[in-house]
């Protein structure tokens, strides 16, 4: 079959369905009609890892941000009961635009709960096994371009910028093809790890010790030798505002984990250039789990078929 194959056909199942993709879209842009049709919204415009295109199979949820008028709201942004206030306010107009019941713009949401940042709404039946949410969060547009959000836990509004993290993304898929396709591999490598590990910690470890350019097998050597490093110093908001990604991340097991991957995809790296090509997509299946496509052997009769891998001991990495 061949490395590049293995990857292109492992890429095909860590890829999230076009058709489900499609559905997260258009239920986006649902909610960006009917806040931009708002007179107290600036803007609204989509974030989390469908806005990057880094989204991981299956769709989990669909991020928005919808950015009020300053001044029709100049009680929002101070300390207080402001953040729980416009979380509400948010929720509201929602259930009167798009309500299941008596939507305006659309009867799309069944049910809606405000949380620390964002009001998520429900639009499928929860007893479906592909349902999603979409998360819509309030914001204000500050002089520097950075937005004020509201975190109800501590009753204050905070600073952040995801639309740094969309260009940084962005800039480095032009320079380098394969980063967001190896980006979504990082995120379904990490339920390997024995421990939480948050996808938007992997996306943040790619972005500073991913290359751009080269190919895949290197590309992923080089990430878990530098990221086993990266680990120990810090994995933050790579904006400057939020501080770390995971609070509560294991650092000693994540690191222990892209140590162990760093050394077998070494010698995957090296059996591929001594042309044991085998042994290399053996190494990277024992990586990423019996889902990465196991080499061909010769059967007695010359014909191929694929190798037989029950006997390996492999790490399952399941989907999500």
């Amino acid at each position: 079959m061949g490395i590049e194959k293995a990857f292109d056909d492992f890429q095909k199942i860590v890829n999230a369905d076009k058709d489900r993709v499609d559905v997260a879209r258009g239920r986006r842009d649902i909610f960006k009609k009917a806040f931009n049709a708002e007179a107290d919204i600036a803007e609204v415009f989509g974030s989390g890892s469908l806005a990057r295109s880094t989204q991981l199979d299956p769709v989990h949820d669909v991020d928005l941000v919808a950015v009020y008028n300053a001044d029709d709201h100049p009680d929002w942004g101070t300390p207080g009961e402001s953040a729980a206030d416009a979380l509400e306010y948010t929720r509201g107009r929602i259930k009167d635009m798009l309500g299941a019941t008596h939507g305006t713009v659309d009867k799309l949401v069944r049910h809606t709960r405000w949380r620390n940042h964002a009001v998520k709404c429900w639009i499928d039946p929860p007893e479906l096994p592909d349902a999603f949410t979409v998360d819509v969060m309030p914001a204000m547009r500050q002089a520097n371009g950075t937005l004020l959000v509201p975190q109800v836990a501590t009753e204050e509004w905070i600073t952040v910028d995801p639309e740094y993290l969309i260009s940084a993304v962005a800039d480095h898929q032009r320079d380098w093809e394969y980063f967001r396709p190896l980006v979504r591999i990082l995120k379904r490598w990490r339920h390997s790890v024995p421990t939480q590990v948050k996808s938007l910690v992997m996306e943040v470890l790619a972005l500073k010790c991913m290359p751009r350019s080269g190919n895949r097998p290197e590309a992923l050597r080089t990430f878990f030798t530098a990221a086993a490093i990266q680990v120990n110093l810090g994995v933050v908001d790579p904006a400057g505002h939020c501080g770390p990604i995971q609070g509560d991340l294991d650092v000693a097991v994540l690191r222990a984990a892209l140590e162990n991957a760093s050394d077998v995809a070494a010698r995957a790296c090296v059996e591929a250039a001594n042309g044991n090509t085998d042994e290399a997509q053996r190494a990277w299946q024992d990586i990423f789990g019996p889902d990465f496509p196991a080499p061909t052997q010769k059967l007695s009769s010359g014909i191929t078929a694929p190798a037989l891998i029950t006997t390996r001991p492999v790490r399952d990495a399941p989907q999500g």
